[in-house]
C-alpha cells in the first residue's frame, strides 16, 4: 500500500493569496550550495529558463531580490533569499516529528481499515538517524510493517510497558556517564521481562557555525558572556545526557543562556544554529552535517531497542531483528556521519546496558 506522508505547504497572504512554488525552496538551497545558477537548476531538476523566471517571480513578489548574480562570480543569495531558505529549512526541521506521527497514525488507521494481513510493529523511539531507517528497510527487505512514532526515551519506554507497543527505542552514554543517567530509566527498566535488541552507537556534541567562529570547544565554553545556545526539549534522552554531563563537570545550567529553551529534534536544534539565532547546539552529527555546520563529538552513546520477552516470539520481530543482523541495515548505518553499528540485532539484557 502507498504511504501517507505530510510536508507543511507555505502560502504567503497578498492581495491574491498566492503559494510559494516549493521548487523555489530546492532551487535556493541549490543556490546556497553551488554557488551558480546553472548548476542549482540541474541540481534542483528543473531548466535554467524555468529557475530565472521562478526567481524573477518572486523577487516582483517581495519587492527584493533574492539572489545576487555577479558575471564572472556565479550567485549568491541576499540576505532575503538566506532567511527564505534557513525559515523554510527550521519549520520543517520543528514540525518533523509532529508531522511523521501523524502520518502514522493515519497510515495505522488505514491498514486497519483495509483488514491488511500484515503484522504491524509498533516502534515508539527518541529521535535518530538509524531508526528513522527502519520502516523503509521493512518496506523494501520484509513483510512486517513498522510504525514508528517519535517521543522522548522515557516516554518510549513508558509505552512499551503499558503495552502500547513492541519497541522502545531509547539511548544511554558509554561509560561512567549510564550509571549517573539510570534514575530516568530506572522504573521502567527493572523488569526481568525486558530484553535489549542492539542497534548502533552515536556520537553526541556540539553543533557550531561554520568554522566555529567563536572558537567553541567545551561545555565550560556555553557560559562564556554572549554565547547563545539552543538545547533540546525538557525529558528527551539528548536533554536528560546533557544534565548528567552538565552535573559531572559541576556546571550551572542557568549560567547557559538559551538553555531552558528546547527544541524537539535534533535537525531544529542544527537549522537554529544555521539561521544565525543561536552560537551553538547540543546533538548528534548528522543533523550538523545535513545544515553543513561544524561538530565537536563529546560523547558516545548506545542506541537501543527494548522488547518485551514474550513479543520477541513474533513473526514480525523476528524478521526485524534477523534484518538488523544483516548486510542491508550495515549498508545504510555506514553513509550516516558519527553513526556505527553496534552488533545490531543482538539480544542482551537490561543489566549488560548499565554494566
Amino acid at each position: 500500500m502507498a504511504k501517507i506522508t505530510i510536508r507543511p505547504a507555505w502560502t504567503f497572504i497578498s492581495e491574491t493569496g498566492e503559494t510559494v512554488d516549493p521548487q523555489l525552496f530546492r532551487l535556493l538551497g541549490s543556490i546556497h550550495d553551488t554557488g551558480k545558477l546553472t548548476l542549482a537548476a540541474k541540481q534542483a531538476k528543473i531548466s535554467y529558463r524555468y529557475a530565472w523566471d521562478l526567481l524573477g517571480k518572486w523577487s516582483q513578489f517581495f519587492g527584493s531580490p533574492l539572489v545576487h548574480m555577479q558575471r564572472g562570480k556565479g550567485a549568491t543569495l541576499t540576505p532575503l533569499g538566506a532567511r527564505l531558505l534557513w525559515a523554510e529549512q527550521r519549520s520543517d526541521a520543528r514540525l518533523f516529528q509532529q508531522l511523521e506521527n501523524i502520518a502514522s497514525d493515519l497510515n495505522l488507521e488505514i491498514n486497519r481499515g483495509l483488514k491488511n494481513s500484515q503484522s504491524i510493529i509498533r516502534l515508539h523511539a527518541s529521535h535518530g538517524y538509524a531508526v528513522e531507517k527502519l520502516p523503509p528497510l521493512m518496506r523494501r527487505y520484509g513483510h512486517a510493517e513498522v510504525d514508528l512514532q517519535y517521543m522522548s526515551s522515557v516516554a518510549a519506554l513508558t509505552s512499551l510497558s503499558q503495552s502500547q507497543c513492541e519497541l522502545a527505542g531509547f539511548h544511554v552514554p558509554i561509560g561512567e556517564l549510564s550509571n549517573l543517567l539510570w534514575a530516568p530509566y530506572a522504573k521502567w527498566l527493572r523488569s526481568r521481562q525486558l530484553q535489549i535488541v542492539r542497534l548502533v552507537i552515536r556520537t553526541q556534541g556540539l553543533i557550531l557555525a561554520k568554522g566555529n567562529p567563536l572558537n567553541i570547544s567545551s561545555l565550560s565554553d556555553l557560559t562564556r558572556p554572549g554565547i547563545r545556545f539552543v538545547n533540546r526539549q525538557r525529558s528527551s534522552g539528548t536533554r536528560t545526557l546533557l544534565d548528567g554531563m552538565l552535573r559531572s563537570l559541576d556546571i550551572d545550567p542557568r549560567r547557559i543562556p538559551g538553555y531552558e529553551g528546547g527544541e524537539f529534534t535534533h535537525a531544529a536544534v542544527a537549522a537554529f544554529v544555521a539561521s544565525g539565532m543561536a552560537d551553538v547546539g547540543f546533538g548528534v552529527e548528522p543533523a550538523a552535517r545535513q545544515f553543513k555546520l561544524d561538530f565537536v563529538p563529546m560523547v558516545k552513546e548506545r542506541y537501543m531497542l527494548g522488547c518485551r520477552n514474550k513479543t520477541l516470539r513474533q513473526p514480525g520481530l523476528q524478521e526485524l531483528i534477523a534484518m538488523l543482523r544483516g548486510p542491508e541495515f550495515q549498508e545504510v548505518i555506514s553513509h550516516v556521519p558519527g553513526y556505527e553499528p553496534d552488533q545490531p540485532g543482538e539480544l542482551i539484557t537490561v543489566k549488560d546496558v548499565f554494566a
